[in-house]
């Protein structure tokens, strides 16, 4: 029988900082790109056969580029929260963690603005 309170049992076992928090935020966007891959999805395969021409005309509909952002931005955002919790559970050194941490969430950052940019670009009809 231990005379230490529940918290000191607890304490250095852990943290009880945002695990919840990135949890949750874990489930929400695979939600959300579950939602917006069956959209997209399903919205290509009405598009099947269409020429170059029609499916840039699908995507400058507000609607479909709105989602299409959508789709890019929560991608991002689930990506970055996953690989997080991959690389604090499995990359020993804090220097090499918090040096992948930060390359992962610069090329995820990136990879995000160029999508939305190429999206955006054809919805806006912008020529190469």
């Amino acid at each position: 029988m231990s005379l230490r309170s529940p918290l000191g049992r607890a304490l250095g076992h852990g943290s009880a900082k945002s695990g919840s928090s990135h949890w949750y935020a874990q489930r929400v966007t695979a939600i959300a790109l579950l939602l917006l891959g069956l959209w997209f999805v399903a919205s290509l395969a009405c598009l099947g056969g269409a020429s170059h021409e029609q499916v840039t005309a699908w995507l400058r509909s507000p609607t479909n580029s709105a989602l299409a952002v959508l789709l890019v931005a929560v991608a991002a955002y689930h990506a970055s929260i996953g690989l997080q919790v991959v690389v604090e559970d499995y990359v020993a050194g804090k220097g090499a963690r918090t040096a992948i941490l930060i390359a992962v969430k610069f090329a995820l950052a990136v990879a995000a603005v160029v999508g939305v940019l190429a999206v955006l670009r054809i919805a806006f009809g912008v020529a190469a």
